[in-house]
């Protein structure tokens, strides 16, 4: 993507983290009798299944273009990050408040709880570390802004995805160790079950609002509004163009399209003016190399 950002490294350290972990919060869990504890498990084990979806969605993605698909099958990867957010939302958002709902009405004393919370310091560390390296991809697209606007302006969906599992993730595991720790200041498993119905309530949210976004790069978006600045700077600065009337992109995963409608200044020749359009294709294309089609059209008005 843009800006040097590898969406398939943070996907990698995701991948590893989430696996590590499902299997130590999944024997804790069996162990201690933790609701909460399972809930992560779950919620893990959805993680990195989601991590293999998104590598098999950048996969499809650089599919050549072909008769079927003549714009190539860039948008393959922002199906299967819809298809991600659905899986986190149902085998982790609502998984979660089921068991805590369960649990709420069938409370079950901890066992061993130390065994969960040291599981859970693991998990936590495990976490960071991907969302560390999650963050570092973000650093290389987010151009000075908040995460918040990058969030909501970024073309790169598996990013997007990732980004928003760890950070459900992190606040997730902290859940978890909250619940946990308190059902056993307190002897009372309520904590344990209230602690899982939090977490379930925000993998729901997470996952919902990863949906929307994923969603508009499903209906069809422009690429990111700053670059789109730049490809305009970039054309109106051409010696060999007068007026920019019109400029439309269509953002394909890693792919963009963009169609372009210009006055050219007088060149003497149409043979002249194709040679001063194939100029500004080629140097729109070096400088933005994710151009897949380019499409040109000179005109003398709007």
């Amino acid at each position: 993507m843009a800006h040097g950002a590898d969406s398939v490294k943070s996907i990698l350290y995701a991948l590893g983290a989430n696996s590590a972990i499902f299997l130590a919060k999944l024997a804790a869990a069996l162990y201690t009798g933790s609701g909460a504890m399972l809930a992560e498990a779950v919620h893990s084990l959805a993680d990195a299944g989601n991590q293999g979806l998104l590598l098999f969605g950048h996969k499809m993605a650089k599919s050549p273009p072909s008769p079927d698909y003549p714009l190539g099958r860039g948008k393959e990867i922002y199906f299967w990050s819809f298809i991600v957010a659905l899986i986190l939302f149902s085998m982790g958002g609502l998984f979660s408040m089921y068991e805590g709902y369960h649990k709420l009405h069938a409370a079950e004393p901890l066992h061993r709880p130390y065994i969960a919370l040291a599981v859970l310091t693991f998990a936590i560390a495990a976490e960071s570390v991907s969302l560390w390296g999650c963050l570092r991809e973000v650093s290389k697209e987010r151009r000075g802004r908040s995460y918040y606007r990058w969030f909501r302006e970024t073309r790169n969906s598996s990013l997007l995805v990732v980004f928003g599992e760890d950070i459900a993730a992190l606040f997730g595991l902290i859940l978890a160790t909250l619940a946990i720790a308190a059902t056993m200041l307190t002897g009372d498993p309520l904590y344990d079950a209230l602690g899982t119905m939090a977490i379930g309530v925000l993998l729901v949210l997470v996952a919902f609002f990863i949906g929307l976004e994923v969603k508009s790069l499903l209906v069809g978006q422009g690429v990111d509004p700053a670059i789109k600045e730049e490809m305009l700077s970039l054309l109106q600065n051409r010696p060999e163009i007068h007026t920019i009337y019109n400029m439309l992109t269509l953002q394909m995963g890693e792919d963009v399209v963009v169609s372009v409608k210009a006055k050219m200044h007088a060149s003497g020749s149409e043979e002249q003016m194709i040679k001063n359009i194939n100029a500004c294709e080629a140097a729109l294309r070096i400088a933005f190399p994710q151009i897949l089609w380019l499409f040109f059209e000179p005109d003398i008005k709007e």
